[in-house]
């Protein structure tokens, strides 16, 4: 599976395009007079990632809508699509958004490379070291990256921030490191998908295990560990991992959990503490998905048990499973 849409939502905002310019005119699409007021969106600034002539591409597009757009007021930012993302680096958009830091005042939420399948596969998207934006701005509440390749995320410090999701068909071990040895003091939702060796995700709960002892982000109530091929091995490390006694919701959905992966987590510390339990996209059987319901949803826990996939085989012993999002 691809990504199919564009963010409708981010920061509890709608998300608004900001208009392109005219191939003709060097002015907006739109009137400022038409465009919502600053702060009630998420502006959502994308260039073709196949560019022509005469398109604009993400840079003007970005400095347009600072000169349009009432900056100190912006309260959400989701950059799409930016020229050749497939092969170019987000480092120059990364840079841009560095360099309106006196401009953006009072940006709280940033999402960088909300694209599509047909803009730019999730495993294409060329990503850089994201972690110089969060430093420019120390009053972000919400950061969100699409795309794993060249994607850099050192260990930080960042004292605001309450949630941080990271989308990949393969996240690398480096960045897994990077990011569960950070400072997150204000962490209150922390979403990883992990995806498949195919696509560079060579991370294993090893690498979780910071994480996982529960001995930072002291905030954390959300936890998504997602979209995994070793995701019977994440389900186990979670089974007994301290973290898990103050978080509220789990996900562990979009892998390939079988029932191994689910009975290890049954069998571990007890889960009923939990208001959500996501499990969607996952190769159990009826009577392992029935059993994890029982066990459950009496004590209040909603259950997701969406999309169940059946492993393909090819006849010559090989059983294939498949993650939900990888190319």
């Amino acid at each position: 599976m691809t990504i199919g849409n564009y963010q409708h939502e981010f920061h509890g905002l709608p998300v608004f395009d900001f208009p392109g310019a005219r191939a003709d005119s060097d002015t907006d699409t739109a009137a400022p007079a038409e465009l919502p007021d600053a702060e009630a969106v998420a502006w959502r600034i994308s260039a073709p990632t196949y560019s022509e002539p005469g398109d604009e591409l993400w840079e003007p597009q970005f400095e347009r809508f600072l000169k349009t757009v009432d900056a100190a007021r912006v309260r959400a930012l989701v950059v799409g699509g930016w020229d050749e993302a497939y092969e170019t680096s987000s480092a120059p958009v990364v840079a841009a958004l560095i360099a309106a830091r006196d401009r953006l005042t009072d940006l709280r939420a940033v999402f960088l490379g909300d694209m599509t399948g047909e803009d730019c596969e999730i495993s294409w998207i060329v990503q850089s070291d994201v972690t110089p934006l969060l430093a420019a701005y120390p009053a972000l509440r919400e950061f969100g990256v699409r795309g794993g390749t060249e994607l850099a995320f050192p260990s930080i410090r960042h004292d605001r921030l309450e949630t941080l999701v990271v989308e990949t068909g393969g996240l690398p071990a480096e960045v897994v490191r990077g990011i569960v040895g950070s400072e997150l003091p204000a962490l209150e939702r922390l979403e990883l998908w992990l995806g498949t060796d195919e696509y560079g995700g060579d991370s294993t709960t090893e690498d979780l295990a910071p994480l996982l002892a529960g001995t930072g982000f002291p905030a954390l109530r959300r936890l998504g560990l997602c979209n995994s091929v070793i995701q019977d091995q994440v389900a186990a490390a979670v089974a007994g991992a301290p973290v898990v006694a103050r978080i509220e919701r789990l996900d562990l959905s979009m892998g390939v959990l079988t029932d191994e992966g689910a009975a290890a987590l049954l069998d571990g510390q007890p889960l009923t503490h939990l208001t959500h339990l996501d499990l969607s996209h996952h190769y159990l059987s009826a009577a392992m998905s029935e059993r994890v319901r029982a066990a459950l949803a009496p004590h209040g826990v909603t259950v997701v048990l969406d999309d169940p996939e059946e492993a393909e085989d090819d006849g010559d012993g090989e059983v294939y499973r498949y993650v939900a999002v990888a190319e």
